[in-house]
């Protein structure tokens, strides 16, 4: 669920543990704001941890000063920020970034530019923005940033979409096209189908003549859940049940066994996307919500020659530095991102369904 206004209403850091999405949140800086309980006049509300732990007993609502506006500082003022896995990972304390304490929550979200310092030629007031690296802290109402730490995206796609584009689809489209030179009609198989990133590997992957299947945990409203994700142009749907009987042998005989296969479950669901690999095929490991290893048999291995890979888009933006990449963070060339903003003004992407 979308929560607007959330910061403005909320009164106990127990709300976290609900998945809201919460509009009017933002980053932290230790150097651009001091954290205080007492209020201001135009005060700043954050959510905000002094230490790692469960988050509904190290979050607190509190309230910041804002910090001045500099040569180089950009005020945003907040709109919508997501609550993700690795936020809740990062607050408690094993996600390989974590930011200096005490910290703002959330690592993604959208923000209205207010006012920019005399030196700031790329934003102006009323521009929005997204985060271009994780660890800003964007659960807060408003804050200032660097300019380099932004990036400009239109202000007429849905709010929902443009406040999770810098992550989920990032991650979905570089897993795309990094790891198998997938060709249009090449199948691509994956677990936790309506999580966010699977939910933009769909949409990806039609825009680029891919098929989809698509693996569920079986659910009492499974044909509600399986009907979204075809409409978001999901070529299968099956559970995981469905992926361990025989019948999936007679499926493969019509449908392209995958050469590619995008894991964030680990334990026996991996273990089945790597039995329907095509051989040389490759299985990208993103997550692991099961909080089980990933095991591959040694004749997979061997005999199949499949291969086990890890991706984690924090670490493909350091590895590929601004300098290099001048154009908006995880897009292969100019003119990407601008290709994704257009499918979200013209409607065919859809945010993840709030949870």
């Amino acid at each position: 669920m979308w929560v607007c206004g959330a910061l403005c209403r909320a009164r106990a850091p127990a709300q976290l543990g609900q998945r809201l999405l919460l509009p009017e949140s933002r980053r932290r800086r230790p150097a651009s704001a001091s954290f205080s309980a007492s209020a201001e006049p135009s005060r700043v509300r954050a959510l905000v941890y002094g230490h790692h732990g469960d988050p509904a007993k190290v979050v607190e609502l509190k309230n910041l000063e804002l910090a001045a506006v500099g040569g180089s500082d950009v005020h945003v003022k907040m709109l919508a920020a997501p609550i993700n896995p690795s936020d809740i990972n990062m607050i408690q304390g094993n996600y390989g970034l974590l930011p200096q304490l005490p910290a703002v929550g959330g690592n993604e979200g959208v923000g209205q530019v207010v006012a920019v310092g005399s030196s700031v030629t790329g934003v102006k007031p009323g521009d929005w923005v997204i985060p271009a690296n994780p660890g800003l802290g964007t659960w807060r109402t408003e804050a200032v940033f660097g300019e380099e730490e932004l990036i400009t995206v239109p202000s007429d796609i849905p709010l929902q979409c443009a406040a999770t584009l810098g992550v989920n689809p990032c991650t979905a489209y570089r897993m795309l096209v990094d790891f198998e030179r997938l060709q249009p009609g090449d199948s691509v198989i994956q677990n936790a189908s309506n999580s966010g990133v699977g939910q933009a590997v769909i949409q990806i992957a039609a825009a680029l003549g891919l098929r989809t299947i698509n693996v569920l945990r079986d659910r009492p409203d499974l044909q509600k859940l399986t009907d979204r994700l075809k409409n978001l142009g999901a070529d299968h749907v099956v559970t995981e049940e469905g992926l361990r009987k025989p019948e999936m042998k007679s499926f493969f005989k019509d449908v392209p066994q995958p050469r590619l296969a995008l894991n964030c479950v680990g334990g026996k669901s991996s273990t089945e996307l790597l039995r329907h690999l095509a051989p040389g095929g490759t299985m990208v490991t993103y997550g692991g919500m099961a909080k089980q290893p990933v095991i591959a048999s040694a004749s997979q291995l061997i005999f199949k020659d499949l291969k086990l890979r890890g991706f984690w888009l924090s670490q493909w933006k350091k590895d590929h530095s601004p300098g290099s990449m001048p154009w908006a963070g995880c897009w292969a060339q100019p003119g990407q991102l601008e290709e994704m903003v257009e499918a979200e003004r013209l409607g065919p992407g859809t945010a993840p369904a709030c949870r």
